[in-house]
């Protein structure tokens, strides 16, 4: 097993209707693909939401290659995640930095790749922790220079999401078409509930119908 240090996680989503499209505009960007994967994402928390109440995260997810006529398969993989809120910067003066959290999503973030996912479910549950939410994706990864650019097509719509430093995020966004009043910095679980409310239907799980 490899582990990552903790790092700082910077990011915003942003809606897209037209995958192609997408692709397109960020290959003559330069952006180089990584391929596609079929996502299966676990939530794992305590039987009092102890995690979710914090605003921490502990997630278990396995990739699948899974390539399109768009793009090839991405790499198989496994990883265990671990996010939290980060303490307040203490380099930025105060209206900064409530214009810099305001405007992206920023988690201290680490992973674990493992080898053997099914062994983790009953290990997690010997600790305390239970499923508490699973949700499902289709995900094309870019990067483009030291941006991580994903393409999510998920059950309640397609979201691209830019993770790295916020001058590229910004450069990125706009070189796109996007302006800032589409930034999300909302979670899938967000997402997914907003959704529920709007079509009327009860909060379960984000996964493609069978």
């Amino acid at each position: 097993m490899a582990s990552r240090r903790s790092s700082r996680e910077i990011e915003i989503k942003l809606p897209f209707a037209d995958l192609a499209a997408l692709i397109g505009r960020l290959r003559r960007l330069r952006a180089v693909n990584l391929g596609r994967v079929f996502e299966q994402n676990t939530l794992y928390d305590t039987p009092e939401a102890d995690l979710r109440r914090a605003g921490c995260l502990l997630r278990l997810r396995t990739e699948t290659p899974a390539g399109s006529s768009l793009v090839p398969p991405g790499a198989p993989s496994a990883v265990v995640t671990s996010k939290a809120p980060p303490p307040p910067s203490q380099a930025r003066g105060r209206a900064t930095r409530a214009r810099y959290n305001a405007r992206y999503k920023e988690r201290l973030e680490r992973e674990l790749a493992i080898a053997h996912p099914d062994r983790w479910p009953g290990i997690l549950k010997t600790l305390g922790f239970r499923p508490a939410f699973r949700y499902e994706k289709y995900r094309t990864s870019l990067c483009l220079g030291r941006l991580r650019v994903d393409l999510d097509e998920t059950p309640v719509g397609g979201f691209l999401e830019l993770e790295g430093a916020p001058q590229a995020i910004e450069k990125t966004a706009q070189a796109l078409g996007y302006t800032r009043r589409d930034y999300l910095r909302v979670t899938y679980w967000d997402l997914y509930v907003a959704d529920c409310k709007r079509r009327g239907r009860a909060v379960g799980n984000m996964v493609f119908d069978t």
